[in-house]
């Protein structure tokens, strides 16, 4: 009966989520007017099996292997950097909203504003920030061109990726804040702890659950960054990541192409979901303890000797 009521939501998995995985995988091998008729010597329509070949060129190609390498270190760049900043500003975000302030919900609220913000919008309202006679120049005192090639074009989206997403980080940790017992902060307190050791010892312990968690899915996203670099730095390759350099061959027609970029960012994502769930220990499903919580509720409803629950 189980597998009965979960057939409709694989079924419908499959359709959305497999069969166009399988049929990129497929297409990764092909390539579309790569072919050369021998007898007439002209481009044969349609598409060409050629095997790894698209992954080979990705990867050691002159042309597309810089394109993908250079895409592949801003995107790791963008990730690492990116949700390490973030994580250490939600956290801090979180303490602050956690607190008993006059004014909580204006706090709560202005925090979450860049978040709620779409983010074809916020790229649009940094590009005039980042102008060359733009608000970020005139604080720094400096002129910077920060949507041209270079090390500012990277330090742009990064300003406008952390400010955007923190406050989501944030918002996972307020709620697993939330949930921690305020008896435990007396117990410290009156064991003379103070609010280094406090914070250290019983608030980043216990909220680690819910921020694991927070950071993997803030983690994966960074991973397929598109629509942030894309409107503010345009097709600068500073700010080129992955799912722009597949997005960039599809729209040339090299559908091969752009599928072996695909795939290569779905191996790339699983690869780092496994181990940062391996190594940091992330429960995604939300079920590790169950069997413990099983033999707890077993033993409180076990029967006593005169037969009456205890």
């Amino acid at each position: 009966m189980a597998y009965l009521l979960l057939l409709p939501t694989l079924v419908l998995l499959a359709l959305v989520v497999g069969f166009p995985l399988v049929l990129s995988a497929w297409q990764s091998l092909m390539q579309t007017g790569k072919g050369i008729d021998p007898t007439t010597g002209l481009i044969q329509q349609g598409d060409t099996f050629v095997g790894l070949e698209n992954y080979a060129q990705a990867f050691t190609g002159a042309g597309a292997g810089a394109g993908f390498w250079n895409a592949f270190w801003n995107t790791t760049l963008f990730t690492v950097v990116g949700v390490s900043i973030e994580t250490v500003l939600g956290v801090a975000m979180a303490l602050i909203m956690a607190k008993g302030l006059r004014a909580t919900g204006l706090v709560r609220a202005s925090i979450l504003v860049p978040w709620a913000i779409p983010t074809v919008v916020s790229a649009l309202m940094w590009q005039l920030i980042f102008d060359a006679n733009g608000i970020a120049n005139r604080l720094i005192g400096y002129q910077v061109l920060w949507t041209t090639e270079g090390w500012q074009a990277k330090a742009a989206v990064l300003i406008a990726d952390i400010w955007k997403t923190a406050p989501y980080i944030g918002l996972l940790t307020l709620a697993g804040l939330q949930t921690i017992d305020r008896q435990v902060y007396e117990a410290a307190t009156v064991d003379g702890a103070n609010r280094w050791q406090t914070f250290w010892r019983i608030t980043l312990p216990l909220v680690r659950p819910v921020l694991v968690v927070a950071v993997l899915f803030r983690l994966l996203d960074a991973m397929r960054m598109f629509d942030l670099p894309y409107v503010l730095l345009g097709r600068l390759s500073s700010g080129q990541t992955l799912s722009m350099l597949a997005t960039d061959a599809a729209s040339k027609t090299d559908f091969g192409m752009a599928s072996a970029y695909s795939m290569v960012l779905f191996a790339y994502i699983c690869l780092v979901a496994f181990l940062f769930v391996k190594l940091l220990g992330a429960d995604v499903i939300g079920d590790r303890d169950r069997p413990a919580r099983s033999r707890r509720t077993a033993r409180r409803l076990r029967p006593t000797s005169e037969g009456s629950l205890p």
